[in-house]
């Protein structure tokens, strides 16, 4: 049972196996009572909601691959309940009418419909009507005193199931928001990023072409070399540009610099080290393509971000593990892996748990230059985060 609900996965499951086994067990109550009727013949009002409504009812809970939507199959078991109870007006008692596995889970149907059904206008429907199906069980007593009483207990519960929906429908939607928030906030650092990146090749640009028009009299054989620099210059200054264009597409900060990307993953990896004196240290490895190549330099930014990230998360949720930072590369794509020995457990997940978004917002970044991003725990129990970024820059000899 999937309630997709705004938690992390082991409270998700805790919560479906808690709902499984109430629904089961009043089902057995259910089942109990209706073994105790003594009184024949049974009206078949008294059985129904033990073998019809009542499981009816609960098999519209899970989120199983149904060929109709939640809010069709919840209008569909409120219009069932509320023939039942307007059929026992005309059956005589012959024991109890109303089902313990009905009524809880037309209350667990309301608080699925408050914190997932969208528009809201969807949702108010599907709760009023599930909601005057739970207040209509009361007319099964037929009696007023019955009526009364009946109906002051289901509307109690009626209160606390909606209190809960609406909570969880508001975490949901905080959640949402955050996410938005740090999605755009990290488009936002990334298009600075690229501004402050094509600044620095647009100066190399004017100075190449100062340089070239100076020695154009008295060494013309070195304006050829930088006039291809000039062009390899406005090569990638076109491509950042294009890439912060397409990162802007919705509407504190140190300026960007391309530099030695194993130069500044070493420092890195070296201060991460020193704050953990007591564990084993990480290691950071680089193929030999990945020594030989030059990146684009948003490329290199970004794979500074996800190291940092990484190893970040690596200090908070297992600071006593070994690390290991890789590094490949082949003509088209530039792959860094950051692994931890530690078997975290599936309460650790730091993606969306405990407040955290900056998976989130590596996911956006790695995807705004056109890569592929990924974290989880791998076969053998480790956490892993991978991203692969595109080279749009290849290998090239030196600038003048």
């Amino acid at each position: 049972m999937d309630w997709r609900l705004p938690f992390s996965t082991g409270i998700r499951r805790v919560i479906s196996a808690a709902a499984a086994v109430s629904l089961a067990l009043l089902w057995a109550a259910d089942i109990l009572v209706l073994l105790s009727v003594t009184e024949p013949p049974i009206a078949p009002t008294t059985w129904l909601p033990v073998f019809v409504t009542g499981p009816l009812a609960a098999l519209a809970l899970p989120s199983a691959r149904y060929p109709l939507p939640f809010p069709a199959r919840a209008l569909g078991v409120a219009a069932t309940s509320l023939t039942l109870s307007g059929l026992c007006l005309f059956v005589p008692v012959s024991g109890t009418d109303i089902g313990y596995l009905e009524a809880f889970a037309l209350l667990f149907l309301i608080i699925r419909a408050l914190a997932q059904v969208y528009p809201v206008r969807t949702m108010a429907w599907t709760v009023a009507a599930l909601a005057v199906s739970m207040l209509m069980q009361a007319l099964r007593t037929r009696t007023l005193g019955g009526f009364f009483a009946g109906s002051y207990m289901v509307t109690i519960m009626l209160s606390l199931g909606i209190a809960v929906g609406c909570v969880v429908r508001a975490t949901e939607a905080r959640r949402q928001r955050a996410v938005r928030d740090v999605r755009q906030a990290e488009r936002l650092a990334l298009a600075r990023d690229l501004h402050d990146l094509i600044a620095h090749h647009m100066t190399g640009i004017i100075v190449q072409a100062n340089a070239a028009r100076t020695v154009h009299a008295t060494a013309p054989e070195k304006v050829e070399p930088a006039l291809d620099a000039i062009a390899r210059s406005g090569t990638e200054t076109l491509e950042s540009m294009r890439r912060l264009v397409r990162v802007l597409r919705e509407d504190g900060h140190q300026a960007l610099r391309p530099g030695d990307l194993l130069a500044e993953l070493g420092d890195l990896v070296g201060e991460f080290c020193r704050h953990r004196s007591n564990a084993p240290a990480a290691r950071l490895e680089a193929s030999a393509a990945v020594r030989v190549s030059r990146f684009s330099p948003e490329v290199e930014a970004t794979v500074l971000r996800v190291v940092r990230e990484a190893l970040t998360n690596v200090m908070r949720h297992a600071p006593g593990e070994r690390v290991t930072v890789r590094l490949d590369a082949d003509p088209e794509w530039l792959r860094v892996t950051v692994t931890n020995s530690a078997r975290l457990r599936p309460a650790d997940h730091p993606a969306g748990g405990r407040g955290g978004f900056g998976l989130i917002g590596l996911h956006e970044r790695v995807e705004a230059l056109d890569g592929t991003f990924w974290a989880g725990a791998t076969g053998s129990g480790q956490w892993e985060v991978r991203a692969s970024l595109p080279r749009p820059v290849t290998d090239t000899g030196p600038a003048m």
